[in-house]
């Protein structure tokens, strides 16, 4: 038998895979595009996959399709999703026509094939599957849909989650009192929790900041159609496409303002990562903090110790290393170079329409995943799990010079340094060298530079 079948498209004949539920674009992009083996993302396609099926609820109350080929679709759409192969019906590559016409004929064509077995009669991808849309409208919608539904059941969650961990773990720690560094040099005490609420303040600015601008992208281009006019498209089109998207998802999807904007640009897109960047920006200064804090155990700071996940080394016996900090810290690297990417393309709409639409999605989706995924294993292989070696804190405090700035309003700053560096100098505690330097009793000494009430 032969593996494979001819089908045909406004360019003429060509052999596609007999078992593929595509057909010629989809195949003429196939070979066209043999440049990264990586395929669309699948949120991006399942995403598109719904707008499909919105599309075609809208087209059948607006009477602009056989009510029959319209619930096909719509039977079909929900059929694919439950598919464990879904991405096997959809190869095209990531680099590919910068409108990802070729990702939305891919779709149109599998949903007929589907379709037309489903009703007993033709399904058409362009005038059925696609009825009163354009790849330029429809790609951007996917981008939005798939971007505020992963934002929305991935991201946020993860992200208040860590927040959680981290106030908990803050709590957990409040008792413990540490040198304060700036520059990595000794500065006042701080309180362990103090320390870690900067962290807690810091994921939940990002919460409210990403919450804000993914509300932008449940505004849609559906319904400009090719360059923002609505041509083909049924004036109550955009209405009726996001009321039926709104039911599939969940989220409240409305009409762009200006289809014309939404079509031609990708501003929300490109706002929306920049955010992400200033959350990897974020997790990076955390897992850097961590990571810093556990080194040692013995040549470092050794104030914590995260929690023993693997061996270290291949080669020295008995060495851990921070695991979780360190492969937070390559995500954030990764989403600030997405961020880049997303930044380049974003510039690339050309008066009606942005033709590097294909690698925002990309990047934009991989940024969410891979934040929503290392938020969770930061709080619980890594906050959550870390142990205070108080032993190493005390023992710091103690021979900190930097506490003689509590005596500054009381023996004036230059006393104070002198005291300092011979406390330095000598590897003293600074309460001793204090004692010897001026008149002021022990015990109030010892009132004063309390690393504890320091904090407060």
């Amino acid at each position: 038998m032969s593996s494979t079948r001819v089908e045909h498209d406004s360019m003429g004949e060509l052999n596609v895979p007999s078992d593929a539920l595509y057909a010629a674009q989809t195949q003429r992009a196939v070979e066209n595009f043999p440049i990264s083996g990586q395929p669309m993302p699948e949120p991006f396609i399942r995403a598109l996959i719904l707008v499909k099926a919105a599309a075609a609820a809208a087209n059948k109350e607006l009477d602009q399709i056989n009510p029959v080929i319209g619930d096909a679709i719509i039977h079909v759409a929900h059929n694919l999703l439950a598919k464990p192969d879904l991405m096997h019906h959809f190869p095209v590559d990531i680099y590919q026509t910068g409108s990802g016409t070729s990702t939305n004929m891919n779709a149109n064509e599998v949903i007929a094939t589907l379709a037309s077995l489903q009703a007993g009669c033709e399904v058409k991808p362009n005038d059925h599957v696609n009825a009163g849309q354009s790849s330029n409208d429809v790609i951007p919608t996917a981008i939005h849909v798939s971007a505020a539904l992963e934002i929305s059941n991935h991201l946020l969650p993860a992200l208040e989650h860590l927040s959680q961990v981290i106030k908990m773990k803050a709590s957990q720690v409040d008792h413990y009192v540490k040198t304060g560094r700036t520059h990595l040099m000794d500065a006042m005490p701080i309180r362990m929790s103090q320390s870690m609420s900067a962290w807690a303040t810091q994921i939940d600015q990002n919460i409210d900041q990403i919450s804000f601008l993914a509300s932008g992208l449940t505004k849609l281009a559906q319904g400009g159609t090719a360059v923002g006019t609505g041509i083909n498209a049924h004036p109550k089109f955009p209405e009726y496409f996001t009321t039926a998207l709104s039911k599939e998802t969940g989220l409240t999807f409305k009409p762009a303002d200006n289809f014309f904007a939404a079509i031609s640009s990708q501003d929300t897109a490109v706002a929306v990562s920049g955010q992400l960047k200033t959350l990897a920006v974020s997790i990076l200064k955390i897992a850097n903090d961590l990571r810093w804090m556990n080194s040692g155990p013995l040549a470092g700071l050794g104030e914590i110790e995260l929690e023993a996940l693997q061996p270290g080394s291949s080669i020295m016996p008995c060495k851990v290393n921070p695991v979780i900090p360190e492969a937070a810290a390559m995500v954030s690297a990764q989403v600030i170079g997405n961020d880049t990417t997303i930044t380049i393309a974003g510039q690339s709409g050309n008066f009606e329409l942005n033709v590097m639409l294909p690698v925002i999605a990309c990047n934009l989706l991989e940024s969410i995943h891979l934040l929503g995924n290392t938020s969770l294993i930061l709080a619980d292989k890594a906050i959550a799990t870390f142990v205070v070696n108080n032993d190493n804190l005390k023992e710091a405090l103690a021979k900190n010079p930097i506490l003689v700035t509590a005596l500054n309003p009381i023996i004036g700053y230059e006393k104070a340094a002198e005291i300092a560096k011979q406390a330095y100098k000598e590897r003293r505690p600074i309460i001793e060298v204090a004692h010897e330097n001026t008149d002021l009793p022990l015990a109030k000494l010892e009132e004063i530079l309390a690393p504890l009430a320091l904090t407060k």
